[in-house]
């Protein structure tokens, strides 16, 4: 008779030591959820930020440049900037448009020829998926200030309204989260090289606040 009960009670100490640990891991979960942690606009606060595991496991990732910079395709994705903003860093990228472009060309002429037309999602997501990479990152808008996706707030400037007449982030987005187990992310610029927001803002330190 002792010995049965002795038999039960080991028997139930594995599935005993399961229960305590989900519950012990669910308070903590729980803990660190119900915390919010307030990140100070400064280095030393925001460093402190933890990476996601996930990300420190990946490895390896894919990061996507496209823009309008694509279409020039010459040097750098900063071809906006080289050209009529300081001039002196890259000096080769004024010299190619005194070259081969007429006098009176401006930058957003290059977005009437940025079509995509090789802009095919599915294929894309399954490529990257065989490339054994975790996840993928999109120029949602780069410093040239060119969405690529169908912004309200940059009427003509963006991927739905000139060029591709398509919304590349949500297309790439779609076909990744649909066909593989890659995270999708987008990089956004705050700052626009010749935006006048910003040069305001840079004219005062970057301390302008708008309400």
């Amino acid at each position: 008779m002792i010995k049965q009960i002795m038999n039960k009670f080991f028997y139930h100490i594995p599935f005993i030591l399961i229960y305590y640990i989900i519950k012990i891991n669910c308070n903590i979960n729980s803990k660190s959820i119900n915390q919010s942690i307030i990140y100070e606009p400064n280095w030393n606060s925001l460093d402190k930020r933890p990476l996601p595991n996930w990300y420190d496991e990946a490895k390896i990732g894919i990061f996507i440049h496209w823009g309008v910079f694509s279409v020039p395709s010459y040097r750098t994705e900063w071809f906006w900037w080289m050209w009529q903003g300081d001039k002196t860093i890259m000096p080769e990228i004024p010299e190619y448009m005194r070259k081969y472009y007429e006098p009176d060309f401006a930058y957003a002429n290059f977005a009437k020829q940025f079509h995509a037309e090789f802009f095919e999602p599915d294929k894309w997501a399954d490529l990257f998926q065989k490339s054994g990479a975790r996840y993928v990152v999109l120029t949602a808008k780069h410093h040239e200030g060119f969405c690529n996706w169908p912004s309200i707030s940059s009427w003509q400037w963006n991927s739905m309204d000139i060029g591709p007449n398509r919304d590349l982030v949500g297309d790439l987005a779609t076909s990744i989260r649909k066909r593989t187990k890659l995270r999708f992310g987008v990089y956004h610029s705050l700052f626009e090289w010749f935006n006048p927001l910003y040069l305001y803002d840079k004219e005062n330190n970057f301390t302008t606040q708008v309400s």
